[in-house]
């Protein structure tokens, strides 16, 4: 829809004459009231300019106070015209031209980013929500206007760098997603392509977090069993988020998402655990320390059954973390036997699991720099000898035995090197005869 921005200064005379309150309208009069007042709102000014059209921004907000009230106190009003003149005044009022970002805006680091025209902004999106709210409002009828080109809208406006304004669009996107089944899957397309750009064409997107918190809600409505399209979306989409370098911004909400649908179908962990280890960070350790988080909260809702099919990959992937010269890696993979849950699956799979990362703590536990890392490898060394002293024994001594046929290897290779080098030395020096020999006789 396009904006009525800036009006004609002739025209901003005639609408700026203050029109009556609705309070003080006859009940015949009040709906026609009720859109002119509408109609004056749909009129967008130049907040970046504070001095300009003082006049209008006031009197405008004046008017969208009014038609809050109005619409939340009021019954019957949502007819067929006013239904047309509020989606106006919200889409002209919405879906501008979202500011462009500030390249060293850091989000951690800076205070939050306020647009100028927030509180007019934020009095549409009230309006908004009073509209959807209404027991008036018939999804029928205002699918006319609530269509695939206002969905795009709205999600596009997840751009905006205004944390206030992304939540409202949070709210927004949610309860349309609740009223409007036949918006649903497109939706969640949408939000597919969205993704899929900021991923793939590098953009920065600073509504993902918001997204995704929607996308948590969804996701715990889907029924079982899952669609094939629901499935798609865990593994190329909410996987491959994992790998962008804004992670830290929304990697709660996007472990929640995983979380929900590896407990809506636990026969996903499996594929899900193996692909998401593929994707392990190797140089970043603030990235692998994240990781490690997501990996505990996903043995946390594994059934035992689903954890004796990803126990040998999960934990080769700790006893590498486990000996990390980076001691944030190392001291994130060893709470992992903090976690009783975790702890109590382990000693069930204590014979597959114990020769995995009984070598690794054993080498950390002597010869880590950091202490503290030393003292929970130590600790968690002690209560594997309590949890099954038998088994620890038999792992211990088939290490030491490994470590000794290890030495005599290293013994043999050396041994075989210094042949060859003797060899070699010998071959040398016959081969240096040889040729003063054949130089000797050459010169006769």
């Amino acid at each position: 829809m396009p904006s009525k921005k800036h009006p004609p200064e002739e025209v901003v005379a005639k609408i700026t004459a203050p029109l009556p309150l609705l309070t003080n309208a006859k009940p015949a009069a009040r709906i026609d009231l009720f859109a002119k007042k509408l109609r004056f709102c749909c009129y967008t000014f130049d907040f970046q300019d504070p001095t300009s059209q003082v006049k209008e921004k006031d009197l405008k907000t004046i008017y969208l106070k009014e038609v809050v009230e109005f619409m939340e106190e009021s019954r019957g009003v949502l007819i067929e015209p006013i239904y047309a003149m509020c989606f106006t005044m919200i889409a002209h009022n919405l879906f501008q031209a979202v500011h462009p970002n500030n390249p060293n805006y850091d989000p951690d680091e800076d205070d939050p980013i306020v647009v100028p025209e927030w509180p007019h902004l934020q009095l549409v999106y009230t309006f908004f929500f009073r509209v959807l709210e209404s027991p008036d409002f018939q999804p029928s009828e205002a699918k006319k206007y609530i269509d695939h080109h206002f969905v795009t809208d709205l999600i596009n406006r997840f751009a905006s760098e205004d944390i206030n304004e992304r939540e409202c669009l949070k709210t927004a996107v949610h309860r349309i997603y609740g009223k409007f089944l036949g918006l649903r899957a497109f939706i969640r397309n949408v939000v597919n392509n969205k993704f899929l750009e900021m991923m793939y064409e590098d953009l920065y997107f600073p509504g993902v977090t918001e997204i995704l918190e929607v996308l948590g809600s969804i996701i715990n409505g889907y029924a079982c069993p899952l669609k094939r399209e629901h499935k798609q979306f865990l593994f190329q989409i909410l996987l491959p988020l994992h790998s962008t370098p804004n992670l830290q911004h929304y990697q709660a909400q996007l472990v929640y998402c995983v979380v929900q649908y590896l407990e809506k179908d636990p026969t996903l962990t499996e594929e899900y655990v193996t692909k998401f280890l593929k994707r392990w960070p190797r140089t970043v350790a603030a990235k692998e320390v994240m990781f490690l988080g997501e990996l505990e909260e996903i043995i946390d809702v594994l059934q035992p059954s689903e954890f004796i099919k990803v126990q040998r990959v999960v934990f080769l992937q700790l006893a590498k973390c486990i000996k990390s010269e980076h001691f944030q890696v190392a001291e994130r993979a060893l709470y992992f036997w903090d976690n009783e849950y975790i702890v109590s699956l382990m000693e069930v799979s204590s014979t597959q699991i114990f020769p995995i990362v009984l070598p690794g703590l054993l080498q950390v536990s002597n010869f880590h720099w950091n202490s503290t890392i030393i003292t929970m490898a130590t600790n968690v060394i002690k209560n594997f000898m309590t949890v099954d002293q038998k088994v620890f024994a038999t792992i211990l001594s088939n290490i030491k035995q490994k470590k000794k046929q290890e030495k005599k290897h290293r013994a043999e290779l050396t041994a075989k090197w210094v042949k060859l080098n003797a060899i070699a030395s010998q071959s040398e020096v016959t081969l240096t005869l040889k040729t003063s020999s054949a130089n000797a006789e050459n010169k006769r």
